[in-house]
């Protein structure tokens, strides 16, 4: 059975044919090229080294796991840390290898409601909010809400993606035509 990672459903958002091409297709994207993606990955290496006993008492939390990697039947991740949290809910945190430009970005916010898909699937825990540390801004942290809403948004992009992929079915692309133009598959799109 197709894996589905939080990658995959927030290029399903941007635009539905990313997951024809690179999962259907196999034509891959080579985001390995990609500065930030590899910074963003060198990143994570050293904040999981350099942060195993620091809790974090500003937002009350009373435990954490690090680099949690979390499955249910649909969706796979790593969350940097879960934060289970005094008020008995628990948070995602994730480090961004960002400067924070005082917006908060709709990919970093879907990636938290799948991060906080899989808390809820795997503890049986409430998920309510998210955390984000953008690492290139000092480590400034970053509290955004996180409604049943917005995880239902990604259980919806998910089983959207598993159709085209088992169905081999050929999606509508993006509505929004200015993404086409920085798009890694723009040269042999229908769009």
């Amino acid at each position: 059975m197709f894996s589905i990672t939080p990658s995959h459903i927030i290029e399903y958002l941007y635009c539905p044919r990313f997951t024809y091409f690179e999962y259907v297709l196999r034509i891959s994207q080579f985001e390995e090229k990609n500065y930030k993606v590899m910074q963003g990955r060198t990143m994570h290496e050293m904040k999981s080294l350099q942060n195993k006993d620091y809790l974090r008492q500003r937002i009350g939390v009373r435990e954490k796991r690090l680099n949690a990697y979390l499955t249910n039947t649909l969706l796979r991740g790593e969350v940097d840390e879960v934060l289970f949290l005094h008020d008995g809910t628990a948070a995602p945190l994730d480090y961004k290898f960002a400067k924070w430009e005082e917006r908060l970005y709709d990919t970093y916010r879907t990636q938290l409601a799948c991060y906080a898909w899989l808390i809820e699937s795997n503890f049986g825990v409430v998920v309510k909010r998210g955390y984000l540390v953008y690492v290139r801004s000092k480590n400034h942290l970053v509290e955004v809400p996180i409604s049943p809403g917005d995880i239902d948004a990604v259980k919806l992009a998910a089983k959207g993606i598993l159709e085209i992929v088992q169905k081999n079915r050929y999606p509508n692309g993006t509505k929004v035509r200015k993404r086409c133009d920085h798009c890694t598959y723009r040269n042999i799109c229908t769009q």
